[in-house]
C-alpha cells in the first residue's frame, strides 16, 4: 500500500517482458556507421554517430516558442518533434515479425521519457506509432511485435519523440542513445483478432474469482488434441503454495454464437485461497478465490488515479503542474490545476473528475468497515477531486469545464506559456449530473465543512439546471470535446430523475421526490417493451434510434435512476411501473449476454436499420464521422447478428473514428446489471457484472490483464505524458475494421490502449457492488 508515493513499476509479469524471453530464430541488424548511411533526421535537435553501432538523438528541453494547436483546440499541441528514420528501400520484410532495440535516455531530473516507433509501409491503413515507455539513465530493451502490420513494401522505420515541455528537467536537452536495432523472426506469435483464446493459454481472471457465482476459464479446443470426446481432457485446480490438487474436472466443449471453446468450470469450489489452473500442459498464474479477490486491483487503480493528479507534485512523475492554466470568468482568472489528468495526455474535464470522485466514494462506502487503511486512501483521493469540482463552480450555473492539453507548462504565472483557454459553460445537463454526485457525497460523508459545501452545491446546481431546462428545454451542447456531448433525451431525463432522488434522500423534501417520479415517465416511454429483445431504451420518444455508446458510457444511469426511485419511494403509485422497467431491462441484458458466451462480455446491444435518420443523435454520438458514415453504418450493422429485418445485435459498437475501445461501455453495463441484480435478487444479473471484471483482468481472447501490474501479461499502455504507472487501465479492446470481432493490436497507440481515468472509475464503481 502506498503512502502518497506512486507504487514502483513492476515489469516482471508484463506482456513485453514475456515477449523478450522468446529468442530470435534469425535477425537483421540495421547498420549504424560513421557516415550514418541510410539514416535521416527531421525536426528538432540533432542526430549524431557515437561509436560503432550506436547513435544519439538529442533535442532541446525548450524551444522558446508556445505550443500551438488547432483553433478549435489551441493548446492540444506539443512544442515539436524530433525524428530519425532508417530507409528500408521498399523491401519485403514479411519474414520478420518483431523489432528490438536498446535505448538509453538521459535527462537529469526527469523520470518520464519515451519514444515512438513507426513502421512505415506503402499503403498501410496505419494504426499510428508504437509508444515505448522508458526508464531514464539506463539501457532499456525494447520489443515491438509487427506480425499484424503489412510488411511487403516496407519504406522506413521511423523513431521519434515529441517535446512536451520541461516538467522537472534540470538539464537543457533530452538525449537518447540507441543501439542493436534489429528486425527479428521469432518462432512465436501473439493473436490480435478473434474470439478463440490465444493458443496454449488459458483465458482466466488473473485477479481471481469471487467465492459466489460461476468460476470458469476458457481454452482453445485446438490445444486439447484431436480426440472426438473431451472425456480424456481433465483439468486441475491446485493450491498455489503446495501444488496439492484441490479440485479436478473435465473440460466441457461449448458451441456458442462466436465459436467452439473448451470450458474449465470450477464454480462449485468455494474454499478461500490462492490457486492455479492446470490443463493439458498449460498452467495459469496464481489467482485468489475469495470476496477480496480484487483487493489488489483496487489498490492498483487507486494508485493510477493518484498518479494522474493535476496541480499536485506526484513523486517520480511530475511537479506541481498547470497552476498557470486558467479559466477566464468575468474578469477573474480561475486556476484549472487540480482534479486528475484525463488520460495519456494532460487534458482535463471537470465532469470526469466529478464522476471519478463519485466512484471513489462508492468504493470507500463499501470498504469503510473492511479495510480502514484502504478506505482512508479512497476518501483522501475522492476529497482531492471534490474540492476541485467545487472550485470550478463559477456561479449562476457556470463551470470551468475542460481543456485539451498535450504539454507541461512552467507553472509560473505571468510567463509566456500561461494558458487562458479553459472552456467555460452553463449546461443544464451537466449541472444535474454534478448535483447528483454532490448530493451523494453529502449523504455519505461525515459532517465537515466540505460536506456542507457539497450539500449546498448540490441544491444550487440542481436549481440552476432545472430553471434553465424549464426555460430553454434540452441543452445545445457547445463543445464536442466534452464527454456529455452525446447525451440522449432519455438519458437526460434519467439523470434529472437520479439527481432529484439523491436530493430527496439528502434533504427529505418531497418536491425532489416528485421531480424524480415525473421525469422518469419520459424514460419509460422510451423503453422497448415488445419485439426483439425488449428492454433497451431509445434516444427519445420518436424511437428513430437506440441509446448506444462508443467511448464514454453512462449506461448505468437508467438503472441508478430507477433503483433509487424504488428504494426511496416504495409506496409511490408508479412503483410497479418502475419495477417492471427494471425487470425488463434485466431480462434484456440476460438475453444479449448469450451472444458473447463463454466470455459474457456485455454486447454493445441492439441496433436498428437507418438510425442515421436521426441525424442530430447520430452525429452527436459519432463525432468526426467520415463522409461515408451512413454507408459504414450499414456495413457494420450487417456484420452483427440479424435479429429480424430491421434489428441487429452488435457485440462491439458501430464506430468510425479514433474514439474506440469498450472498457467504459462494458463496465457501465456491468454496473447496470449489478444494480438490477441486487434490487431483484437475481444471481444471473449479478454474475453478468462479475464477468465484466473477469474480462478486464484476463478472461478475454488475448489472455491479457488490462490493468498494469495486476495478474499476468499486462501490456504497456499509451501513457505518453506520465509514463508507465501501476494500475493504469486503457480505453479498451476495439473491433477489427467493420467486423464485429475483438481486435487488440500490438501497436501501443490511442485511443484503444491509451490510459483513461474513466475506465478506472467505472471499474471501481462496478467493484463496489460486490
Amino acid at each position: 500500500m502506498q503512502a502518497q508515493t506512486p507504487l514502483s513499476v513492476d515489469t516482471d509479469n508484463s506482456f513485453e517482458m514475456e515477449q523478450l524471453r522468446y529468442t530470435s530464430e534469425s535477425s537483421e541488424l540495421l547498420p549504424i556507421t560513421p557516415s550514418l548511411s541510410g539514416w535521416r533526421h527531421q525536426g528538432l535537435g540533432t542526430m549524431t554517430y557515437v561509436e560503432e553501432g550506436q547513435l544519439r538523438l538529442c533535442l532541446p528541453v525548450q524551444t522558446g516558442r508556445r505550443a500551438q494547436g488547432s483553433p478549435e483546440d489551441p493548446d492540444y499541441a506539443t512544442y515539436g518533434r524530433a525524428t530519425i528514420s532508417f530507409d528500408l528501400k521498399d523491401r519485403n520484410l514479411e519474414k520478420y515479425n518483431r523489432i528490438t532495440m536498446e535505448v538509453y535516455p538521459q535527462c537529469e531530473g526527469v523520470a518520464i521519457m519515451n519514444l515512438n516507433l513507426y513502421f512505415n509501409h506503402l499503403g498501410n491503413e496505419s494504426l499510428g506509432a508504437h509508444l515505448v515507455n522508458l526508464k531514464n539513465n539506463q539501457w532499456n530493451k525494447v520489443v515491438y511485435l509487427i506480425s499484424g502490420l503489412r510488411r511487403d513494401h516496407s519504406r522506413s522505420l521511423d523513431i521519434y519523440t515529441d517535446l512536451k515541455g520541461r516538467n522537472q528537467a534540470q538539464c537543457d536537452s533530452f538525449t537518447y542513445l540507441m543501439r542493436n536495432i534489429r528486425l527479428e523472426q521469432v518462432d512465436h506469435s501473439e493473436k490480435e483478432t478473434g474470439w478463440c483464446p490465444s493458443p496454449r493459454r488459458i483465458a482466466y481472471s488473473s485477479s481471481g474469482y469471487f467465492t459466489q457465482g460461476q468460476k470458469t476459464a476458457v481454452v482453445n479446443l485446438s490445444d486439447l488434441g484431436h480426440s472426438s470426446s473431451l472425456s480424456e481432457c481433465p483439468f486441475q485446480l491446485v493450491h498455489a503454495d503446495n501444488g496439492v490438487v484441490v479440485y479436478q474436472g473435465i473440460v466441457q466443449e461449448k458451441e456458442t454464437t462466436i465459436g467452439s471453446f473448451g470450458i474449465l468450470d470450477f464454480s462449485s469450489y468455494t474454499t478461500v485461497g490462492d490457486y492455479q489452473l492446470s490443463c493439458m500442459g498449460m498452467k495459469t498464474g496464481r489467482f485468489h478465490i475469495g470476496d477480496d479477490a480484487f483487493r489488489h486491483a483496487e489498490e492498483l487503480l487507486l494508485n493510477f488515479i493518484y498518479c494522474q493528479r493535476c496541480g499536485y507534485a506526484v513523486p517520480g512523475i511530475h511537479g506541481v503542474c498547470h497552476s498557470d492554466v486558467f479559466c477566464t470568468d468575468q474578469g477573474r482568472q480561475v486556476s484549472y490545476g487540480g482534479g486528475w489528468h484525463d488520460a495519456g495526455d494532460l487534458s482535463q474535464q471537470t465532469m470526469q473528475t466529478c464522476e471519478t470522485a463519485f466512484a471513489l466514494l462508492e468504493a470507500w462506502q463499501k470498504m469503510a468497515d473492511k479495510n480502514t487503511e484502504l478506505a482512508s486512501r479512497l476518501m483522501d483521493e475522492a476529497t482531492w477531486g471534490l474540492r476541485f469540482v467545487l472550485r470550478c463552480r463559477l456561479g449562476d450555473g457556470y463551470h470551468a469545464s475542460s481543456i485539451g492539453l498535450l504539454h507541461w507548462t512552467d507553472g509560473i504565472v505571468g510567463t509566456e506559456d500561461d494558458i487562458f483557454t479553459v472552456r467555460r459553460q452553463n449546461v443544464a445537463y451537466d449541472n444535474f449530473l454534478y448535483a447528483a454526485c454532490e448530493a451523494y457525497a453529502a449523504r455519505i460523508m461525515q459532517p465537515s465543512a466540505l460536506r456542507d459545501s457539497l450539500a449546498l452545491a448540490a441544491v444550487e446546481d440542481f436549481q440552476f439546471a432545472i430553471a434553465k431546462f424549464e426555460k430553454e428545454g434540452y441543452d445545445h451542447f457547445p463543445h464536442l470535446f466534452e464527454h456529455t456531448y452525446n447525451t440522449s433525451c432519455a438519458q437526460y431525463h434519467a439523470t434529472i430523475s437520479w439527481a432529484a432522488s439523491q436530493l430527496f434522500m439528502l434533504t427529505g423534501k418531497k418536491e425532489y421526490g416528485e421531480t424524480a417520479a415525473l421525469h422518469i415517465r419520459y424514460v419509460l416511454e422510451c423503453q422497448e417493451e415488445n419485439g426483439v429483445c425488449p428492454g433497451y431504451f431509445y434516444r427519445d420518444k420518436t424511437r428513430m434510434s437506440i441509446v448506444h455508446y462508443i467511448h464514454q458510457s453512462r449506461e448505468q444511469l437508467f438503472m441508478q435512476a430507477l433503483t433509487d426511485l424504488c428504494e426511496s419511494q416504495p409506496k409511490h403509485e408508479d412503483y410497479d411501473r418502475w419495477l417492471h422497467s427494471i425487470r425488463l431491462y434485466g431480462s434484456y441484458l440476460k438475453s444479449i449476454i448469450t451472444y458473447t458466451a463463454p466470455y459474457q462480455m456485455v454486447p454493445s446491444g441492439i441496433y436498428q436499420t437507418e438510425e442515421y435518420a436521426d441525424s442530430v443523435g447520430f452525429h452527436s454520438l459519432h463525432i468526426f464521422s467520415p463522409d461515408h458514415a451512413y454507408e459504414r453504418y450499414d456495413i457494420q450493422l450487417r456484420k452483427g447478428v440479424k435479429m429480424d429485418d430491421s434489428h441487429y445485435l452488435r457485440r462491439f459498437p458501430i464506430w468510425f473514428n479514433i474514439f474506440n475501445g469498450n472498457e467504459a461501455i462494458l463496465l457501465s453495463a456491468g454496473k447496470a446489471a449489478a444494480l438490477c441484480g441486487h434490487f431483484l435478487k437475481d444471481d444471473d444479473l449479478l454474475q453478468i457484472g462479475r464477468e465484466q471484471l473477469y474480462w478486464t483482468v484476463g478472461k478475454n481472447p488475448f489472455c491479457q490483464s488490462l490493468i498494469y501490474g495486476e495478474g499476468t501479461r499486462y501490456p504497456s499502455m499509451d501513457s505518453f505524458s506520465s509514463g508507465e504507472m501501476m494500475g493504469e487501465i486503457p480505453v479498451g479492446i476495439r473491433s477489427w475494421g467493420d467486423e464485429d470481432i475483438p481486435y487488440w493490436p500490438h501497436t501501443n497507440n490511442a485511443c484503444y490502449k491509451e490510459v483513461w481515468v474513466t475506465s478506472a472509475a467505472k471499474f471501481l464503481s462496478l467493484l463496489a457492488e460486490y
